[in-house]
């Protein structure tokens, strides 16, 4: 091997080490609380990455604080379990800190990542009606599909599924293409309303790797979920409140949410604001009782702040809608 490739890898090495997230895990800091903190090379989607991983382990965020600062992004979350007690468990603690120090965050499991090449993966949007699910399942199940795994969202009026699903015969992924169209072509028909003047969409894939929560979310988003119908009665005092505000002698836009706390609350907001290709530069998140505020010092990936009014209201919708869509998991 030439000197020069044994050098090029040893510095590639040390490119790597440089640039991996460096994890503190304390719990001694806070008397309720376990403090993690992430501090990690700067890049679109870290922020993301690491809530995501926090999320998946099903760790409860009470505070975050982040900040962007000479190429660095430095995270500080408070966490506990669903019990609402410190994380003790020393085998839990490993697997944290080797969760966020990984180059993809990625934690695969059931119903957060699925990665076998043995289904067919569907999913579908659509408008939402009383009886949609069963109607999908019935078809599924008289075209010999098995269902392996699904999750189901509806909110404002629309729906979208992700479904995993194997032929009964083989307990494999469905291969016969004439078996696939069918099953696209009655699951669209049973999709498409009458009057619905949005086309609902069906897709039939190998599934390969994809984060189901993240995935939903972008179909909802696509579905523009975040249109509330006209026949919606809106009540202003259980809804989430966000507001969307400038700061200009810092050139970012604050964006702020309140609204009844809950899990994943952060991922899902976090998620929404990467998917709409916004950057986050700061932010704090703070809960107290049922309440959670949220607070983002945000970019557009070209660098500008938010723009125009239409620009800034929409931004106000998706969080609502990013906020609302888990409450209304099937």
């Amino acid at each position: 091997m030439d000197d020069r490739d044994g050098d090029d890898d040893a510095y590639a090495k040390l490119v790597r080490r440089m640039n991996s997230p460096r994890v503190v895990i304390e719990n001694d800091v806070c008397e309720h609380a376990t403090v993690i903190q992430v501090d990690t090379v700067y890049r679109q989607g870290t922020l993301l990455e690491v809530v995501q991983a926090l999320a998946d382990l099903n760790l409860v965020i009470t505070k975050a604080y982040m900040s962007f600062d000479g190429g660095w992004f430095m995270n500080v979350f408070h966490v506990t379990d669903d019990g609402g007690n410190k994380i003790r468990d020393e085998g839990i603690l490993n697997c944290i800190e080797k969760a966020l120090e990984t180059d993809a965050y990625m934690v695969k499991s059931m119903g957060k990542m699925l990665l076998s090449k043995e289904h067919t993966l569907v999913e579908l949007t659509g408008t939402d009606r009383p009886g949609l699910l069963s109607e999908v399942c019935a078809v599924l199940t008289d075209l010999s599909c098995n269902v392996v795994y699904a999750e189901i969202w509806a909110h404002n009026a629309r729906a979208a599924a992700v479904i995993h699903v194997t032929d009964q015969s083989t307990g494999t992924a469905i291969e016969d293409p004439r078996q696939l169209s069918l099953i696209k072509e009655l699951l669209y028909n049973v999709l498409k309303g009458l009057g619905d003047y949005r086309t609902p969409t069906v897709s039939i894939s190998s599934p390969g790797v994809i984060h189901i929560g993240r995935r939903l979310h972008q179909m909802m988003f696509a579905a523009r979920d975040f249109e509330r119908p006209l026949s919606t009665e809106d009540d202003n005092s259980v809804r989430p409140s966000v507001t969307v505000s400038d700061c200009p002698d810092r050139d970012y836009t604050v964006v702020t949410a309140t609204s009844i706390d809950r899990p994943k609350l952060l991922f899902d907001t976090v998620c929404t604001l990467t998917d709409m290709q916004y950057l986050v530069f700061h932010g704090t998140v703070n809960t107290s009782s049922d309440e959670a505020y949220q607070e983002y010092y945000i970019r557009h990936v070209d660098g500008l702040p938010v723009s125009s009014e239409a620009e800034r209201q929409r931004v106000m919708e998706c969080i609502q809608a990013a906020i609302e869509r888990r409450a209304t998991e099937v």
